[in-house]
């Protein structure tokens, strides 16, 4: 900040924006350059009074004397919000690790910041910078190299792979998601597929599953899977890839199979499901993939230790750091995403960074611990906050995840924590009124967007960090440790979603969901049921859709496979095996 570090261009001082309309009296130039605590404002104020003539006061300026006059206890706690005049910075912190030691009446100081700098200071050539740079990028090319090209592009799938489409993706009879059988596939699966799970609930015959990973069977010696199975979560459990590695495996289908049994292993639990599916497969024991390791935490490791020779050791201009941090998304989504985030990182700096980074360029292991640590922890944020139980801010999602009501109220405490401790920093500077001013004017903002009918309001994590950034931007450890994160999760939320829409309609956010309209309901069930007619004999029937409806018709699941589509209030039962458990399902829709 300007009243500590003067000489330093990088560092700018907010004392420029004190406006020349305050009705403070102004000192001179001797009693500015004096250093006043925020507890002795109110002592300056009045003794700033001075009896010398002015100019008559406004009508308004009357009438606001006349209100504090009448009200002096708003007045002083309006003096105490508006912190001191003129305003102020903050002094740069005084590193830790100048330690000092007393025996007695003996002093020992063991200054390890200004130690570790002179140690350094031959590395702090710009030309070594360079060289790192290019080493990082040869590196860096052939971690992508191992990673994504020595292994065929068509055998990459993702954590949710699946051989048959959710809801009615394969069609009638399962037409769509053909051949059933006689093929093989060599696949290669990411790391980490186990934490990928069902957002919303999944029928699987008789029961749903939810906030869990898809995976039907695998309990007979064969380890066969349903067709709908999630193929990386399935190889996890069998044993033939590693969760934290990922890697390549080789999948049969098997075509028809009745009785898919419950299995347990690795951490992970699959569902039994007791009748017949047209769609199974199962995993071949060698694989003829090679290069198959996910490199994630190789290439993690590698970056930290970059990241961590640049702070401690090489330690470019603040700027130039805050850039190699503040790293975008990858350029084949330039169009899409790298303009907007090198928009905001430079946003970043221009309203936090450059009032904090420069500040600690006296402590480089300081700022390495406070600035590196929360970054990657924000980076990490799917794995760093996997075991929360809230991934998107619905009331139905935190009232049916088990813990995510407790640990929504648990972050709201922390984050109040924060934002009363940092209002308090910052109405030591003499700013709090003005951020106030712009924070109120967001809050209005997202009040009125939240109205907007058919829309739904969503807070992303990276609006949070473009949000709350701004309120960072003074030279404390605490700020150091939220800019860090906050840098981290930004990065997180656009690589991982790209800059989704902060209102979105309730289909966006409800997915799979069901609709919540009214259901169709079955005319035959247990108490009209004739069982003496045999089973091949029988019919299910239904009611007719409800009057005023914009339906036109039925869809009937039997055993979870979509068997008719049309306008019939009945289905045959003689195409089915009677000495099988059958499962049936009836939905309305709109069809060609």
């Amino acid at each position: 900040m300007a009243s500590t570090s003067t000489s330093r261009s990088e560092s700018s001082s907010r004392l420029t924006h004190v406006n020349a309309g305050d009705d403070t009296p102004r000192l001179s130039h001797s009693e500015q350059s004096t250093k006043f605590s925020p507890q002795h404002t109110f002592e300056l104020q009045e003794a700033a009074e001075s009896p010398t003539p002015v100019a008559p006061k406004s009508w308004q300026k009357r009438l606001q004397k006349a209100f504090w006059l009448d009200h002096p206890r708003v007045r002083r706690i309006w003096l105490y919000i508006r912190g001191p005049r003129p305003k102020v910075d903050l002094p740069e912190p005084t590193p830790f690790l100048s330690l000092t030691f007393y025996a007695g009446h003996k002093a020992r100081s063991i200054a390890l910041e200004p130690a570790w700098i002179r140690l350094t200071r031959p590395f702090t050539n710009p030309w070594l910078f360079v060289v790192l740079a290019i080493g990082y990028i040869i590196g860096f090319s052939f971690f992508a190299r191992a990673q994504s090209f020595l292994t065929p592009a068509d055998s990459f799938i993702g954590c949710t792979a699946t051989y048959w489409a959710a809801n009615d993706g394969c069609g009638l009879d399962g037409q769509n998601c053909g051949p059933f059988d006689n093929a093989t596939f060599d696949f290669r699966c990411p790391a980490q597929c186990s934490s990928v799970i069902l957002q919303n609930p999944r029928t699987v015959g008789n029961e749903q599953v939810d906030f869990v990973p898809l995976i039907v069977g695998g309990g007979d010696e064969q380890r066969t899977y349903r067709g709908d199975s999630f193929i990386c979560a399935a190889a996890v459990q069998a044993g033939l890839i590693s969760d934290s590695r990922g890697g390549c495996a080789t999948l049969e289908l098997t075509g028809n199979f009745t009785d898919f049994l419950p299995f347990s292993a690795h951490g992970l639990t699959s569902i039994g499901f007791p009748t017949t599916f047209p769609l199974s497969f199962r995993f071949h024991p060698t694989a003829i993939l090679h290069s198959c390791s996910d490199l994630r935490n190789e290439a993690l490791a590698f970056n930290v230790i970059i990241t961590a020779l640049l702070f401690l050791v090489l330690r470019p201009k603040p700027i130039v750091l805050f850039w190699c941090l503040a790293s975008p998304p990858p350029l084949d989504v330039a169009f899409q995403q790298f303009l907007p985030a090198l928009f905001v990182a430079y946003a970043f700096w221009r309203v936090a960074f450059r009032f904090v980074l420069p500040a600690f360029s006296r402590a480089p292991i300081e700022s390495s611990v406070w600035y590196l640590a929360p970054f990657w922890v924000g980076v990490l944020t799917n794995l760093t906050t996997d075991k929360i139980p809230i991934d998107r801010l619905t009331a139905q999602d935190i009232k049916e995840r088990p813990g995510g009501l407790t640990a929504l109220i648990i972050i709201i405490v922390i984050l109040l924590v924060i934002v009363i401790n940092q209002v308090r920093v910052i109405r030591k500077t003499g700013w709090l009124p003005y951020y106030l001013g712009w924070y109120i004017v967001g809050g209005l903002v997202l009040l009125v967007l939240s109205q907007l009918p058919g829309l739904e309001l969503r807070i992303h994590h990276y609006i949070i960090a473009i949000a709350l950034m701004p309120g960072t931007g003074f030279p404390t450890r605490l700020s150091a440790i939220y800019q860090g994160f906050l840098l981290g999760m930004f990065l997180n939320g656009v690589a991982a979603f790209g800059f989704d829409s902060i209102l979105q309609t309730p289909a966006d956010l409800r997915r799979d969901a069901p609709l919540g309209s009214d259901l169709p309901t079955f005319a035959t069930n247990s108490t009209n049921y004739n069982a003496s007619i045999p089973f091949q004999n029988q019919s299910i029937f239904w009611n007719p859709l409800p009057q005023g409806e914009s339906w036109d018709g039925f869809a009937l699941l039997v055993d979870d496979v979509e068997r008719y589509v049309g306008t019939a209030l009945n289905y045959s039962l003689s195409a089915l095996d009677p000495t099988l458990i059958h499962f049936f399902r009836l939905a309305v829709g709109l069809f060609p």
